[in-house]
């Protein structure tokens, strides 16, 4: 089985942390988490993956084991993630790449196709995110990211976890577990929260238009495939019919039983991708 390699860059003058997968010879792939989340949500298609490709999933700067951002009014945004995306390709001698991204992880890489990685993008997967989001979901997400709760017991946050992420569909229990304790962190009195800066939620006040992405989306003529939860209050229907038919004209796939975001952790998610990034 491949294993995870754990390393660290200075990007931005920002330490990001980095998991990484498979052959640093073989075809890149990116795998950016979503807004509260850490780079190992990706480890079970990471680990299929990695057969075939060099998966590298990053923490965003105020998540895990990255750096949280002394600056976060300006830094957590899509703007300032982009820019981190690019540092670290650079560092990691990336000049081509897919790009598999969940949540804010696919509004990134959109940002990125359009913009400063326009060419070395050479697909995009987006997990249930496009260039539009419905608001009453983003003031759902704000509720709970932005006022993170903490319990004396690592099984209490598992709770919650099963909680507030049931939309991701079914995890088998030991992927309930794997999610919380590689996204936990340890406060001053002993409880357990989360493992995230509360002030990235600041994106949503100084940054309120970054995740209205038409232009960009519209600009993009790179293969996209866009996984759509089926019952995701994020990602709305007649959104993903837009972008059938707008700008790359990208291939949307439903899945059953998942709202925000699909857990990318079932065989056929996996396969969904997996076949995409091929080519096949």
């Amino acid at each position: 089985m491949t294993e995870p390699r754990s390393a660290y860059h200075t990007c931005e003058g920002r330490e990001i942390h980095v998991t990484g997968w498979g052959d640093p010879a073989a075809p890149a792939v990116i795998a950016w988490h979503g807004l509260a989340r850490t780079g190992r949500d990706m480890d079970p298609i990471a680990t299929v993956l990695a057969r075939r490709f060099h998966v590298i999933c990053p923490d965003t700067i105020g998540r895990g084991f990255s750096q949280w951002s002394p600056d976060p009014a300006a830094e957590y945004c899509l703007a300032f993630y982009e820019k981190l995306a690019v540092s670290l390709l650079d560092q990691l001698g990336v000049a081509e790449c897919a790009w598999l991204g969940t949540s804010m992880g696919g509004a990134i890489g959109l940002k990125a196709a359009a913009g400063a990685l326009r060419g070395r993008i050479l697909r995009l997967v987006l997990n249930d995110i496009g260039p539009e989001l419905a608001a009453p979901a983003v003031a759902r997400i704000r509720a709970y990211a932005g006022n993170p709760p903490a319990f004396a017991t690592m099984t209490e946050l598992e709770s919650f976890f099963r909680t507030v992420y049931a939309p991701y569909g079914w995890l088998p229990d030991v992927q309930w577990r794997q999610l919380t304790e590689t996204s936990a962190r340890r406060l001053p009195d002993g409880r357990w929260t989360p493992h995230y800066d509360p002030a990235m939620v600041q994106q949503f006040e100084h940054h309120p238009q970054d995740y209205d992405q038409w232009p960009a989306w519209d600009s993009l003529s790179l293969p996209v495939l866009c996984l759509r939860g089926e019952t995701s209050d994020l990602l709305l229907p007649d959104v993903a019919e837009a972008m059938r038919t707008r700008g790359p004209r990208a291939v949307v796939a439903t899945i059953p039983g998942c709202g925000h975001a699909p857990a990318l952790n079932t065989e056929a998610q996996i396969g969904l991708v997996e076949r995409f990034l091929a080519g096949d």
